[in-house]
Formats: C-alpha cells, structure tokens, sequence
C-alpha cells in the first residue's frame, strides 16, 4: 500500500463505528467513511471533544454539528500546510473538507518524477478539483492546465494557489466537462508530458453530462492517450470507486499506455496512517504508469 507521510498538520487519529477521527491543524472533526465497518475500537479520549460532527441524514445528505466551534469558523475556513503547499480546509455540506490527504502520496510522486525530469514538463490534470496535484506539480516546475467541471471549485483551487504562493505560476484553470475538453484539445493537436486524473465516481458535467467511472474510464483513458507527446513522463489515475480496483485501472494503463510507450505500471491502494492503532486506513487506489 502506499500511504502519506510528513503531514504535522494532518492527523489520523482513531476510526470505528462508521466514523473517523481527524485532527487538521487544530481542529478535530468526526466524518463519515464507508470503508470503517469495525465496531466498538473507539480508544482516544478526542472522540469526546471534537470541534464537528459531520451527521449523515436519513433522506440523503446530512449536516455538520458544530460542538466546540463557531459556525462562522467553520464556514470560513482555515489553512494547513505541507511541504510548502498551502490548503484552506472548508468543511462542505458533503462531508468532505476541500482537501483529500491520502492524495499526498501521489503529490510526492509527481514532484519527485518532474524534478527529476531534468526539462520543462507540461501537466494535465482532469477532474482536479481544489488542486493538490496541480500545486504540486506546479511547485515542482511544470506548467499545468487543470480541467474541473466547478466553477466553485476551480476558484478554491485559485485560492489554494495564491496561499501557496503560486498565483503566477504557469497554472490554465478550465471550467470544462473533462470528456468535451479532452475532445478539443485532440482536435487542437496539443499535447501534454504528463498526464492527472482523479474522476469521480458519478457526477455531472456543467451542461448535465453524465459520468460513471466504470463505464467511462476505458474510453476517457484511451482518448487522454491521443493527448499524450512523444517524450512522455507519467499517467496517473486514481479512484475512490469501491468496486474498480487498483489492479483493473492499472491494466486499463497496460492496454492504452504501456503498449504503445512501453516503460511500467504500478497499482496499488493509498492510505493513511491511524495513530491510535499504528494500522493503515484504505482511503483509495492509484496506478501510475512511467516512461523508464
């Protein structure tokens, strides 16, 4: 498995029931997570004194419980920081939190690949949403094109940016159906060294296109594959669908990338550290397929 390392401002700290137990910075939130259906492990004394509660509702949906915290706080955000790269933390009426953890370790991979790439490297990232990989990849020196469907979400990603200090980083912020957006860039005949995908699950585009990563995935791979430029560096793909593994999205590399570039691909789940078990939480899998 892989898994994140070397975040101070955030924590794994416990999960049962359900549920898990956060620290980001100095806020503890309790959220909801699937993968947790272990029962009665609840061992740190934190559970009792969380800052928020995210409820899942009965009818769908569901609603932070603000405990230890003011409303406007948690409305308004606050900032944690990783290897130089600055996030606003902004709890969401879906749960999530602007900012996906686990994804560090696929923020180190593609510094460590550009940095070592010993040239200009030009990134594509689909479905990017508030732009972890995008300032990694941008800190690391290549120029980015980072494609979301959210408008909302792209301007926090432009927030992240400037907290980062790369406002005037070479970063083209798209607001885009990722599938239509692949299409023209074909048709343009641009090309991109490295190429980011995080796609949801299910969603829609701004025009209300539908997508469902298992009946998608294969034919954006092998469109995404068309974009690609003669002196690659990586493709990276990462799911949070339960039922795709690591292994299926990594053959999917093997037929629409490796066979025709060669080099390798590796698959696996991420995760995170629990710091009150010293077990790790599958929060995902990635496959990465690189020109060696």
């Amino acid at each position: 498995m892989w898994y994140t390392s070397d975040f101070a401002d955030y924590e794994l700290i416990d999960t049962s029931d359900g549920e898990r137990l956060e620290r980001w910075k100095d806020i503890i939130l309790i959220r909801p997570d699937p993968q947790i259906i272990w029962k009665g492990a609840k061992t740190s004394p934190l559970w009792k004194s969380a800052n928020a509660r995210y409820i899942r509702s009965s009818k769908g949906g569901g609603a932070w419980d603000v405990m230890n915290l003011g409303e406007d706080e948690l409305n308004r955000g606050w900032n944690i920081e990783r290897k130089g790269l600055c996030f606003c933390v902004r709890p969401t009426g879906f749960k999530h939190t602007g900012v996906f953890p686990e994804q560090a370790v696929n923020w180190d991979f593609i510094s460590d690949k550009i940095k070592g790439a010993g040239r200009s490297v030009s990134v594509l990232n689909l479905f990017g949403y508030t732009g972890g990989a995008t300032l990694a990849a941008a800190k690391a020196g290549a120029s980015v094109c980072h494609v979301d469907a959210s408008k909302g979400i792209v301007a926090w990603a432009k927030e992240n940016a400037a907290l980062s200090g790369l406002s005037d980083a070479p970063i083209r912020y798209i607001v885009d159906d990722c599938k239509k957006f692949i299409e023209r860039e074909i048709r343009r005949g641009h090309k991109y060294d490295a190429i980011i995908m995080d796609p949801p699950s299910y969603g829609r585009g701004p025009g209300g296109e539908v997508w469902k990563l298992e009946d998608d995935i294969d034919n954006l791979v092998k469109l995404t594959a068309l974009l690609i430029s003669e002196d690659p560096l990586f493709v990276l793909i990462n799911s949070y669908t339960a039922g795709l593994s690591a292994s299926t999205v990594g053959y999917i590399l093997e037929l629409n990338i490796k066979k025709k570039y060669g080099g390798s691909v590796q698959s696996d789940e991420i995760g995170l550290p629990v710091t009150e078990t010293g077990a790790v939480l599958p929060s995902g899998s990635s496959a990465r397929w690189e020109n060696t």
